[in-house]
């Protein structure tokens, strides 16, 4: 990844300031108002298919007692179907058990490994490394993984493979930003959902912004060519 394909804008949860998030409608739609990335949260069904649904639980039951059919709720195979690999792709893995199973439908859509960011708390995406070589590995890093301070955590997310450190927007700085790079990681902001909040994240310097609402992130960003 070079620095003029950057920074990605994220549609969170899909377009969910315009369709209801976490559908394919509202994925489909966030690349047709001009998004370049997808975000969106997996968890693993009882017979090991990664579905798209941001809580634990579907209809008052957890989703890993569920099967796929049986849930009714999209599953990662069916983005693909509906949007394509042309994209850039976040995907945050809430029970930690879905990498391998994410990786192997992303091969078998032919979606690039480098533009596939599987994201967790803390250090824990760095054991996802033995899963695949080349997916990105994105650190949703809070005030509970820095024990150590910035520079410990920050050497620990790029040793162990890392790509990349998610914060809330507010927690960016320009200083923070530079010490992120320094460390040879992007930085990527989320929960960007006005005009002038996106801009400040760009004018940072951040790599990637999280926005429920497409059509301002695409006014900011522009949309992306071809």
């Amino acid at each position: 990844m070079t620095r003029r394909d950057l920074p990605i804008g994220f549609a969170h949860r899909g377009a969910r300031a315009h369709a209801p998030e976490n559908t394919l409608h509202a994925f489909r739609l966030a690349l047709d108002m001009g998004a370049r990335g997808i975000e969106t949260d997996v968890w693993m069904t009882a017979d090991g298919v990664p579905v798209l649904h941001h809580g634990g639980t579907h209809r008052r039951q957890p989703i890993g007692s569920l099967r796929a059919a049986q849930s009714g709720l999209p599953r990662l195979a069916e983005l693909y179907d509906a949007c394509g690999t042309d994209l850039d792709l976040s995907l945050d893995l809430k029970d930690g058990r879905s990498a391998e199973a994410v990786v192997a439908t992303a091969y078998r859509a032919g979606h690039d490994p480098s533009r596939l960011w599987l994201c967790g708390w803390g250090v824990g995406p760095l054991r996802w490394r033995t899963v695949d070589p080349d997916v990105q590995l994105v650190s949703d890093t809070r005030k509970q993984h820095l024990v150590a301070g910035w520079q410990a955590h920050l050497a620990a997310v790029r040793q162990g493979g890392g790509a990349a450190v998610n914060l809330r927007r507010r927690r960016w700085s320009k200083a923070l930003v530079d010490l992120v790079h320094d460390a040879g990681l992007l930085a990527f902001g989320w929960d960007a959902q006005s005009e002038r909040r996106i801009r400040v994240l760009v004018a940072l310097g951040c790599d990637a912004v999280y926005s429920d609402h497409v059509d301002r992130m695409v006014r900011v960003l522009g949309r992306p060519p071809g």
